[in-house]
């Protein structure tokens, strides 16, 4: 008696191996994607070797002197201190008033806007995100500044004396100051923090915010447990991008700051930042004034990347936070 054997079906074929051999667009499109990804961090290193190289005699002239507050064409003396301290000043005021507005917006448009309300308001934003940087200087040095001069006499004139309150605030000189270039770059960077952090907040779980309520969370509980700590390190990451771009103005904060070379604890008095100093002194430099203007370039440049390092670093050490949660 002899049986008969019936081969079953045939298993389906598997993945192809990765030794294969893809279709030659695939490996064109590959190779064309690197190049550009390449491309980039090509231009970033010949950008920093080529103003490096201009600024080479103010480095070697100046040594540590960079870091003084002299700043003297007329002796020759190019200390970069002041303007360093201006940046920081404008900067730092830009993100006390801004970030909490855009956070606060961008948490009104994804928890409790309903979406046909929303999106008018999305528009705006990203409306306001665009307009030029000299249009916000033109109105804030024409408009902003000769109408927020009387509040700055106002609040000096009640703090003169006034124990730490004084000293910062103390009475103006006039509109231009580090006060006004804060206030024009946080309406600047208002609408880059708040898309950022608005994108990021609306990746939260929905199961994550019902689950909040279903524990009896209120709104503000569901926001604090349950979108905030998902969020957070996105929302550092858009802050952290808003200072490099606050830090990076130019033409705004050139025509609001004041152009005073000087360090003072007075934020309504004027001053100047790097920026600012680079963009109106270097069409009539020459020689080391102008190698200067190009180190201090070389320092923002430097501070704007280890910022946007420690953005991407923040940012990615949150997604593998939520990945392994």
């Amino acid at each position: 008696m002899s049986t008969v054997t019936q081969a079953g079906p045939a298993a389906p074929a598997g993945p192809a191996p990765l030794s294969e051999r893809r279709p030659l667009g695939d490996r064109g499109f590959q190779v064309l994607a690197l190049a550009c990804g390449l491309l980039v961090l090509v231009i970033l290193v010949l950008i920093a070797v080529s103003t490096t190289q201009q600024a080479s005699s103010w480095f070697t002239t100046e040594g540590t002197k960079i870091f003084t507050s002299n700043w003297d064409p007329t002796t020759g003396n190019y200390g970069a201190l002041t303007f360093i301290y201006g940046t920081a000043i404008t900067a730092v005021i830009a993100l006390v008033l801004a970030v909490p507005v855009s956070v606060g917006i961008a948490l009104l448009l994804t928890e409790v806007v309903p979406y046909r309300w929303s999106r008018p308001i999305v528009y705006v934003v990203d409306l306001l995100a665009v307009v030029p940087s000299v249009v916000w200087g033109l109105w804030g040095i024409l408009v902003f500044a000769p109408w927020v001069a009387h509040i700055y006499a106002h609040i000096g004139n009640v703090l003169n004396g006034v124990w730490v309150l004084g000293p910062l605030f103390g009475p103006p000189t006039s509109g231009a100051s580090f006060f006004t270039a804060g206030i024009i770059l946080a309406f600047m960077i208002t609408p880059i923090v708040t898309s950022l952090s608005r994108e990021v907040i609306a990746t939260v779980p929905a199961i994550d915010k019902e689950g909040a309520y279903a524990l009896g969370a209120t709104r503000l509980e569901m926001i604090r447990g349950a979108v905030w700590p998902h969020s957070q390190g996105g929302v550092v990451g858009a802050v952290l991008l808003g200072l490099g771009r606050a830090m990076g103005e130019t033409i705004a904060v050139a025509l609001v700051i004041g152009s005073s070379p000087v360090i003072t604890s007075h934020l309504f008095a004027p001053g100047y930042n790097m920026p600012a100093v680079i963009a109106n002194e270097f069409g009539e430099s020459f020689g080391l004034q102008r190698a200067a203007l190009m180190g201090i370039g070389v320092l923002l440049f430097a501070f704007t990347i280890i910022i946007n390092i420690i953005a991407r670093g923040i940012v990615e050490r949150s997604a593998r936070r939520k990945r392994g949660a």
